[in-house]
């Protein structure tokens, strides 16, 4: 069986790559995210786990490669990682009491196959009080988190509900990457 190689550094994807239950490894990919504004959200983030795992792939010709983009939108404001506390508010503040989308991207390139796909996720929050917002931008949790907020962690709270696939909201479609994988005969 070739090797699977996670080409992505988050801590919450390497979880969820645990509980396949598969042999991996993870070589992260230098991809600098660019937002393309012309492509569909959808298209965005499959492009973009596409350019992370044919980042890989260049130099691991011979492995499976999976890369993995997720990105939050609600209407037509795409809100990625937080780069101030400042953005971190703002973010949450458009979230509060409202449904938005998670949408991760999935790219799998080993020799000879090559199939990118994604899944989305509706969330809603409940309304958020300010005071609720800073002590959760406070908690450094919001900054390195697509929308500024983790589904699995102290943002948990503000969530309603969950309409789709949960792990989708943390980044990686479990169950769907599993299937891709074992259905094209990737993994035993």
């Amino acid at each position: 069986m070739k090797k699977i190689i996670l080409a992505s550094n988050s801590p919450r994807r390497k979880e969820l790559m645990n509980l396949l239950n598969i042999d991996y490894e993870i070589i992260v990919s230098q991809v600098e995210e660019v937002i393309d504004k012309t492509l569909t959200e959808s298209d965005l983030v499959m492009d973009l786990a596409y350019q992370k795992a044919v980042d890989i792939f260049r130099t691991h010709k011979d492995d499976v490669v999976l890369g993995f983009d997720t990105l939050v939108y609600i209407e037509d404001h795409i809100l990625g990682k937080p780069k101030s506390k400042e953005e971190a508010k703002d973010m949450l503040l458009l979230l509060s009491g409202q449904t938005h989308s998670v949408i991760t991207g999935c790219a799998i390139i080993t020799k000879g196959f090559s199939k990118s796909f994604y899944e989305k996720t509706r969330v809603t929050f409940y309304p958020l009080t300010e005071k609720e917002i800073d002590d959760y931008i406070n908690s450094k949790e919001p900054f390195d988190k697509a929308g500024a907020y983790a589904v699995q962690g102290l943002g948990a709270k503000f969530i309603r509900s969950i309409n789709g696939d949960f792990y989708t909201v943390m980044g990686l479609p479990l169950s769907r990457l599993y299937h891709e994988l074992r259905d094209n005969n990737l993994i035993e």
